[in-house]
């Protein structure tokens, strides 16, 4: 539980302005992750438009934020 929102607050700023986005290391987890769900079958999905009408409520969401 976070006590002091704004200290947290201040110390993610100062992590993220510290570190340098890594492109190698970004494509190696998303290939992890990529794996993982390859593994657990659950990727690719049996039927491809199962859970359409979520994806783009999902869309709409993310992209009517500036």
């Amino acid at each position: 539980m976070v006590r002091n929102p704004r200290i947290l607050k201040e110390f993610e700023e100062n992590l993220v302005g510290k570190s340098k986005p890594d492109y190698h290391k970004n494509v190696k987890i998303v290939n992890a992750l990529l794996q993982h769900a390859r593994k657990m079958g659950k990727f690719p999905p049996k039927n491809r438009l199962e859970d359409i009408e979520l994806d783009i409520r999902y869309a709409r969401a993310i992209n009517s934020v500036r």
